[in-house]
């Protein structure tokens, strides 16, 4: 595959699960990749990419406030050049109960999930200056309400509203779409789910199972390059039909 030859991407939050898959999955398609981590430095993935032909710069750092996000824009155009794909991946889902939540669990990810998408898709598309690009922000199977998540559900769907909004912003040289997975193999359900009541949920979906981490960055992929030269404001639901959006 080298549907993305030439192209580099920027993929926040990108040390495990599915950033790490998409960041994995735009470099065997051809990209050249920023990955942006936080705790965790992912040398085995930097590895995977550079094996592949690629160039991989690993950039440390949260993007909990503005200044960090542009931070970490400049640091990946002084690696790798402008990015020309996007794809705000980070995210946090701390489980509270509504009626025991402090505005700072509030503010923390509203911030994270929603307003460093929009000020980093703002960097990336002043950087490109007219020129073409793609931006994929990750929501969540969540917009539907989850009781121990009303902060998290109120910022997927903000990444919703913030999806449709810019592709009409940025069009029509930038393209922006959203991902909304469902119940993945990852890390982030594991703090909320033991195993047991993950696979009791999953057996109830119609396809019989959880998601892949590489399901979602396949995904990813396609809306990133030219097949999805039409699409733009789109949010696409990838969750084994567990319901129907």
């Amino acid at each position: 595959m080298s549907e993305l030859a030439g192209r580099i991407a920027l993929v926040t939050g990108a040390q495990q699960g599915i950033g790490a898959a998409i960041a994995r999955a735009l470099a065997a398609a051809g990209a050249d990749v920023a990955v942006n981590w936080l705790d965790a430095e992912p040398l085995d993935l930097a590895a995977e990419i550079r094996a592949m032909g690629r160039r991989c710069a690993l950039l440390q750092g949260s993007v909990a406030t503005v200044p960090e996000v542009r931070a970490l824009h400049a640091a990946a155009v002084e690696a790798l050049g402008v990015p020309d794909i996007l794809v705000n991946n980070a995210g946090i889902f701390p489980r509270c109960d509504f009626l025991a939540m402090e505005e700072a669990e509030w503010d923390a990810v509203l911030d994270i999930n929603v307003k460093a998408g929009a000020f980093l898709t703002q960097a990336f598309a002043r950087a490109l200056a007219g020129r073409p690009g793609a931006v994929v922000n990750l929501s969540s199977s969540a917009v539907r309400g989850d009781p121990r998540g009303v902060h998290y559900t109120t910022s997927k769907n903000g990444v919703v509203g913030l999806t449709r909004a810019t592709a009409l912003a940025l069009a029509p040289a930038i393209r922006v779409n959203a991902i909304a997975p469902g119940l993945t193999d990852t890390a982030q359900p594991r703090f909320g789910m033991t195993e047991e009541e993950i696979a009791a949920r999953s057996a109830t979906f119609p396809v019989g199972r959880i998601g892949r981490p590489e399901e979602i960055a396949d995904l990813a992929v396609f809306l990133a390059g030219p097949k999805a030269g039409f699409i733009t404001g789109q949010v696409y639901h990838i969750n084994g039909g567990m319901y129907l959006a």
